[in-house]
């Protein structure tokens, strides 16, 4: 997956955005104003941080070497994928998917009722 792949896959969820509050050189996806996805997409290796379910986030870094507890972020609850073209882009694409419901499921009741509607 190329870093405009990545981006527009971040992008492509309902209500999300792009913001800069680490600098220009690193890309928070939020939702709601909470980040679901951390990157530089300038960066090579190109990696993204991702938030994942604790119990997952163990078995994905046991069986994939290209996940790692997240880097610069709490190590329970993320993850950090390097994107080396042997993690295939349909996982990444659930494991962005994940990281999104994951924080949208933390949401107001609200604010969740009017993400879900089109």
């Amino acid at each position: 997956m190329t870093p405009d792949e990545l981006r527009a896959l971040c992008l492509s969820f309902n209500d999300a955005a792009e913001e800069f509050p680490f600098g220009p050189d690193a890309s928070v996806f939020k939702v709601a104003g909470k980040m679901f996805a951390l990157s530089r997409l300038d960066g090579d290796p190109l990696t993204v941080n991702l938030k994942c379910d604790p119990e997952i986030a163990v078995q994905l870094r046991a069986a994939h070497p290209e996940i790692a507890p997240g880097w610069h972020m709490n190590k329970r609850h993320w993850n950090t994928v390097t994107l080396t073209g042997t993690l295939p882009d349909h996982q990444l694409r659930e494991l962005v998917e994940d990281s999104y419901d994951l924080v949208v499921a933390g949401l107001p009741r609200a604010v969740r009722l009017r993400l879900s509607r089109p």
